[in-house]
């Protein structure tokens, strides 16, 4: 008898353990049902995104460092992530131009923003040809718009968590007018030598922002050509003005900056590599650089660092 009521009580005991895991393991899958899943296209939304939405979204982006979005085509693995996330956002504005078509496909079935489109048409830049220019994440007012409007549809995803999302971005949105105010220091460097030179025309709004010249090699996308002309002109400009750097960027192939600081030593002209700037995409994930604040202090302090340098 003694024997049966042991055997009883450990029995019990292994039921009771596995109930008590059973009920932790279906706590953890209605946790994670609970958050959203977000998918973004490039980390310039996605990092933020992740910061004011905290624990209660999962934020994957689809483009990692060195990724050029304008020649971006998605994987399969890509079509999946997008299949199963409950909400999506990407630039818009024909920057993720081989997606376009999925992005609206997808619209008709969940949540499908493009930030850069919520932007004022009178507050984006173009070019000679009409061409939108869609770099609007160096421009801290423009991005600060584009994404209140990303987190208008966390809200309405997710109601009870407004005041959440709300705090958070308030917060963040705090830390971005600071972020504004120490890139002022660029209008420390004299008007004419205040012309910022890069492979492709990324930087418009960044040099609105700033009152720099900005000249780019290639056009808006990197799917331009760069002529002969286009980096004899450059070399003009550069004599002119005595530009005494110029920059490479991470998502861009480097020969035609290297091309143009060649053909300027050729004329007598000295300028010198000023360093590797963040352009359409974001550094390392879990370095400073793997932040929006983080890559736009990179740049500033890069771009400050070279023009500025040996002016007393």
């Amino acid at each position: 008898m003694y024997r049966v009521l042991k055997w009883s009580a450990v029995w019990f005991l292994i039921c009771f353990v596995l109930f008590l895991a059973a009920c932790g393991e279906r706590a953890e899958q209605t946790e994670k049902e609970d958050v959203i899943h977000v998918v973004t296209t490039i980390a310039q939304i996605g990092e933020p995104l992740s910061v004011i939405g905290g624990d209660r979204v999962q934020v994957e982006s689809l483009m990692g460092p060195s990724v050029d979005p304008h020649l971006y085509n998605p994987t399969q693995s890509d079509m999946a992530r997008v299949d199963e996330a409950d909400i999506i956002f990407y630039n818009g504005l024909n920057l993720e131009a081989n997606m376009t078509d999925m992005f609206q496909q997808l619209g008709a079935s969940k949540p499908v923003l493009a930030v850069g489109e919520v932007i004022p048409e009178e507050a984006l830049l173009k070019d000679e040809q009409g061409a939108i220019d869609p770099h609007i994440w160096f421009d801290i007012d423009l991005w600060k718009q584009a994404l209140d409007q990303a987190v208008e549809e966390l809200k309405t995803y997710a109601p009870e968590d407004k005041n959440f999302f709300e705090k958070n971005k308030s917060e963040y949105f705090e830390r971005l007018d600071e972020l504004k105010k120490e890139a002022e220091k660029l209008r420390e460097i004299p008007e004419s030598r205040r012309i910022l030179v890069t492979a492709h025309d990324a930087f418009g709004y960044f040099g609105r922002m700033h009152q720099m010249e900005v000249i780019g090699l290639q056009g808006l996308s990197t799917e331009d050509e760069i002529g002969v002309s286009d980096i004899n002109d450059t070399i003009a400009i550069i004599k002119e003005h005595q530009v005494p750097a110029i920059f490479v960027e991470t998502s861009i192939n480097q020969d035609s900056i290297k091309a143009v600081i060649e053909g300027a030593a050729n004329e007598g002209a000295d300028v010198k590599l000023g360093g590797e700037l963040f352009s359409d995409a974001m550094g390392d994930p879990n370095t400073e650089e793997g932040t929006y604040i983080g890559m736009y202090r990179h740049n500033v302090n890069t771009i400050y660092d070279a023009l500025q340098g040996g002016i007393d």
